[in-house]
């Protein structure tokens, strides 16, 4: 059977790949990967907070004034020891992995607007990264900054980036904008070459005894997918570019619902991290297998098959499938 599929111009094997998360942070888990089939290896994120911190780190040494710089490097700026990579080492182990592995490597960026930070981009493309991920995590807190203005910092990221660089650039979302469709349009003019659909926000517990706010970790689930089908079907037909599912692809049901609805590429974190490596190769042979008993030629058959345009029941998308689902409840 043939998978073979796209992403932003970068032949690959199948659309099984694991997605940015500590898997990539070790050698030894990359070989793994890729001996079960991973068509690609994405690094986790370098944070726009660790770049400032070591721009700021620098301008201090340079021009030591300051207990007001000092006091908002610890106070604004996120621990050292909750980041896994420093910047420097971030790019020696990206091109370590690349050395390492025969698939291409895609790096990743994470940040909230546009700035020096995204030059950090050109040293990614120069340690061997085949592409990049801007993960775009954005959270609106301030009442007097409109919509308009979080999209606007997230084009002019994607615009920064893709002009620095030379490789493609893939967007990874959130599903919390008010016209995704319209916005995917915006970054693809900007020159994203891909929409990755979408990132998760992990959100903070409360600990009422000792009044603290906790950070918190759940891994995805299957039901985490039906929002990325959703959004993939209606997106498809306003990007031209590469179309990526990540967040609840677990099995190879999951992964040739996102395809039909136009995705090019799924990625998986949780279920590699609860399975292991081998959970790949399990969803891609699952994948083969479905396709060849429904008769299908290729992956490129099926691809796209039941987008907003192409669905033979469109309103399910949108509105009808809400009116149904109400009114079925008895």
């Amino acid at each position: 059977m043939d998978l073979s599929t796209t992403y932003m111009g970068i032949e690959l094997p199948h659309p099984v790949m694991p997605g940015a998360g500590p898997m990539a942070d070790d050698l030894d888990t990359v070989r793994r990967l890729e001996d079960a089939g991973a068509p690609a290896i994405v690094l986790r994120s370098l944070f726009e907070e660790q770049l400032e911190e070591e721009q700021l780190a620098a301008h201090l040494a340079i021009d030591a004034q300051s207990e007001l710089w000092a006091e908002a490097t610890t106070s604004v700026l996120p621990d050292r020891h909750d980041l896994a990579l420093g910047p420097d080492a971030y790019v020696e182990h990206l091109h370590r992995v690349v050395e390492a592995v025969d698939v291409p490597v895609f790096a990743s960026l994470n940040g909230t607007r546009p700035g020096p930070w995204l030059e950090h981009g050109k040293l990614m493309q120069q340690a061997g990264a085949a592409g990049l991920e801007l993960n775009a995590y954005v959270l609106s807190t301030d009442p007097s900054e409109p919509a308009d203005a979080l999209e606007k910092n997230v084009a002019h990221m994607t615009s920064e980036l893709t002009r620095s660089v030379d490789i493609p650039v893939a967007v990874k979302l959130s599903a919390f904008y008010t016209s995704l469709p319209h916005f995917a349009q915006r970054l693809e003019r900007n020159g994203a070459q891909g929409l990755i659909l979408f990132n998760r926000f992990y959100q903070p517990d409360v600990d009422v005894e000792e009044l603290e706010v906790e950070p918190a970790l759940h891994l995805s689930d299957p039901s985490e997918l039906l929002l990325r089908l959703r959004w993939l079907a209606i997106v498809a037909g306003a990007f031209d570019g590469s179309l990526v599912a990540s967040g609840g692809v677990h099995d190879a049901v999951g992964a040739l619902k996102a395809v039909m609805c136009g995705a090019s590429v799924t990625q998986m974190v949780s279920a590699i991290l609860r399975h292991g490596p081998s959970r790949i190769t399990e969803v891609r042979d699952g994948l083969a297998r479905w396709l060849e008993e429904h008769e299908y030629e290729s992956l490129a058959q099926a691809r796209g098959s039941m987008t907003l345009q192409t669905s033979p029941d469109p309103s399910a998308f949108v509105r009808a499938n809400y009116i149904r689902i109400v009114g079925s409840w008895r």
